[in-house]
């Protein structure tokens, strides 16, 4: 049976320390006595992210390159929550900034850990009804983000159809459909 027990950090130190990502190089002890000499954590900051409906049910994604998948991606608008920021605030800022739309209902749907086996980032996830544009977006030039309207339904065929291909975000969707706040094809 596996052990739920913390592993020991018996020595670490840093690799890279740079405001948006921590790299610590530890050597661990497991609690069955196992060592293991090279193991990588990663610190980096926590994000929100939102699944916004509009009245007619149309989710409000973004598109974007993703460098590390080397392929472009629709998305859920999300971001960095700032220090001293709650996460509801950043899914907030986050929808305005990248698409210019405002909503007047927010429910949390979870937070959930992004990667844990290495990482200790954690996605602070929303859905948000009533979604309306309420001006342009306001995003700095490393964002070139483009905004689609994408029927609710439509958003399990965008799924199978690798357009939407991030793990945490497809989480969420399927979270919002089994909790009812949307039905997706």
């Amino acid at each position: 049976m596996a052990s739920s027990k913390a592993w020991q950090v018996l020595s670490q130190c840093t690799v890279i320390d740079r405001p948006w990502l921590r790299v610590f190089e530890q050597r661990v002890r497991l609690p069955n006595g196992h060592e293991i000499q090279e193991f990588h954590r990663i610190e980096g900051p926590d994000w929100a992210a939102v699944l916004a409906l509009t009245d007619d049910e149309s989710a409000v994604l973004v598109r974007q390159y993703r460098h590390g998948a080397g392929e472009s991606s629709l998305e859920l608008p999300a971001g960095v929550i700032d220090a001293g920021e709650e996460g509801l605030a950043a899914a907030q800022r986050e929808l305005a900034e990248e698409t210019g739309f405002v909503a007047p209902v927010w429910q949390a749907l979870a937070i959930v850990n992004t990667e844990p086996a290495r990482h200790t980032t954690r996605a602070h996830l929303f859905v948000a009804r009533g979604a309306r544009r309420a001006g342009p977006q306001r995003v700095e030039a490393s964002e070139p983000i483009s905004v689609e309207l994408i029927s609710a339904g439509e958003l399990g065929q965008r799924i199978d159809q690798r357009e939407i291909s991030h793990g945490v975000h497809i989480g969420a969707i399927l979270l919002a459909a089994r909790r009812g706040f949307l039905s997706i094809g």
